[in-house]
């Protein structure tokens, strides 16, 4: 089985697969990339101490980091926006050239559960390897995104969203930048709205309700991912930075960059210079409090560049 840690956010693939990034042409128009918002920068105060969060993922302490002005997309890039990537490009994921990617388990068909599955994650059994899942079949043969365009694309490898990014003319946002932009102007908030995950009783981000792994109540309207503009924006306008799907960041990862920040402060922060996984802000739906309380803006996990799951997207910077 192709699992190189345990992780009980995302499965990462184990393998010695050479990534190639190909020279693309940009995009015909940038209105076929997603729409952006620009954003003055300046300083803000990164990171978090909160008790109950992952201290063992490097979330603190908290520092003050200084950026300069960018822009960055509204939402995640959706199944609509990468489908016209592929088109004008050729363009073929990882996940299509490994030929399989990790697939949640209950949102295969119980029927077809036996003849979908390869093999499951050790760490996490949830978690089923399907020959022929990708982007376009996100449940593997069988599925498909035709009544999922608005939806953020899926299966999509850190290497994937850097080869959209360089054909819309963008770029993926640094770990900083991207939390930056999903605190939406609060500062040191837990979500992007503020201190508490429903306010009113209101859901405001797609992410799992019930017993994980076994029952989802889906009282937020959604068992697996939701249109990106589903929920209300943040103070910046962005809609979807929490939940949803995991978005990729151009950082590589490693547990003590915020020490290192805290200890030598440099504005527009890019992490290590070379790792072995990348970030991943913003959790996703499978997160719940009981297991991946994730869905907090200044929590991060990590996942090899190569590897792609059903809860895994991005959004681009600029």
């Amino acid at each position: 089985m192709s699992e190189d840690k345990p992780s009980c956010c995302t499965p990462g693939r184990a393998s010695n697969f050479v990534t190639l990034i190909p020279a693309l042409a940009p995009a015909a128009q940038a209105s076929e990339t997603g729409a952006m918002i620009p954003l003055p920068g300046g300083r803000f105060l990164m990171g978090t101490d909160y008790p109950h969060g992952f201290p063992a993922d490097g979330e603190g302490p908290i520092r003050p980091v200084e950026l300069s002005p960018f822009a960055i997309d509204i939402t995640p890039v959706t199944n609509a926006q990468f489908a016209r990537f592929v088109e004008a490009t050729g363009y073929l994921t990882e996940a299509e050239r490994y030929q399989w990617s990790f697939v949640f388990w209950l949102h295969l068909p119980r029927e077809r559960f036996a003849e979908l599955v390869a093999d499951t994650a050790a760490a996490a059994p949830w978690w089923c390897q399907v020959f022929g899942a990708s982007w376009r079949a996100p449940e593997g043969p069988g599925s498909n995104i035709d009544s999922r365009a608005d939806h953020p694309v899926v299966h999509v490898s850190w290497s994937d969203a850097q080869a959209f990014a360089a054909w819309a003319g963008k770029r993926l946002p640094t770990e900083a930048e991207w939390e930056f932009a999903a605190r939406g102007g609060l500062e040191q908030k837990l979500y992007p709205w503020g201190d508490e995950l429903t306010p009113d009783g209101k859901h405001l981000c797609n992410i799992w309700q019930g017993q994980f792994p076994n029952h989802n109540t889906e009282e937020d309207g959604y068992s697996g991912t939701s249109p990106v503009d589903a929920f209300p924006p943040n103070g910046y306008g962005l809609s979807s930075p929490v939940g949803n799907v995991w978005e990729w960041c151009a950082d590589w990862f490693s547990p003590a960059t915020a020490s290192e920040q805290a200890a030598n402060p440099q504005p527009n922060p890019t992490g290590p210079a070379n790792g072995e996984a990348k970030v991943m802000k913003g959790g996703s739906f499978l997160c719940h409090a009981s297991y991946c309380n994730r869905y907090r803006v200044a929590a991060r996990t990590s996942n090899t560049p190569d590897s792609s799951t059903s809860n895994i997207g991005f959004r681009c910077a600029r």
